[in-house]
């Protein structure tokens, strides 16, 4: 199915964005280790061509060691692949994780605005996705250019208040 989807992607000039959803553990009691990770994800890149990879943390169980770990392998092996992070994240962790991310050469980053969503697998209830005022908070922090066009963002958190007061 990949390969469909990524021969579609060419065929209309699209990039495709293609996502490992348990790159940093397993709620199921299935064998994980970075290395797995790290083997099906040069699988994908040497058999399919993508060229952009996002490694997600969908129950929270990421922590430094283990994004540091896996993006500084991967994007030292494949430098001409762009490699993302979906950071699942409670309120005392976020912060070490966007900073593991970018030290390690991590580039892009999925969030959600509040953090709202995440996975029902998680054992935390303060588990979810990154907000998006964290990554930004951080990138403004470190004076790291971002291109964000913030007012657009502040329109969209006023929108998002109203929602999910």
């Amino acid at each position: 199915r990949l390969a469909e989807v990524q021969n579609l992607c060419i065929q209309h000039n699209k990039q495709l964005v293609t996502y490992l959803s348990m790159a940093f553990g397993n709620p199921y009691g299935d064998e994980w280790s970075p290395h797995i990770v790290a083997h099906w994800s040069e699988k994908l890149l040497n058999e399919f061509g993508i060229k952009i990879l996002s490694l997600s943390d969908t129950i929270g169980t990421s922590n430094r060691e283990n994004i540091t770990w896996l993006f500084e392998k991967l994007i030292n092996e494949f430098p001409d692949v762009e490699f993302g992070a979906h950071l699942h994240t409670n309120p005392a962790s976020w912060e070490e994780k966007i900073e593991s991310a970018i030290n390690s050469g991590c580039v892009r980053f999925d969030s959600a605005l509040r953090g709202y969503g995440g996975c029902p697998m998680a054992d935390d209830q303060l588990m979810g996705n990154m907000a998006t005022e964290n990554p930004i908070t951080y990138l403004n922090k470190k004076n790291i250019k971002h291109g964000l066009n913030l007012e657009a963002f502040n329109e969209a958190m006023q929108i998002a208040m109203k929602i999910f007061p």
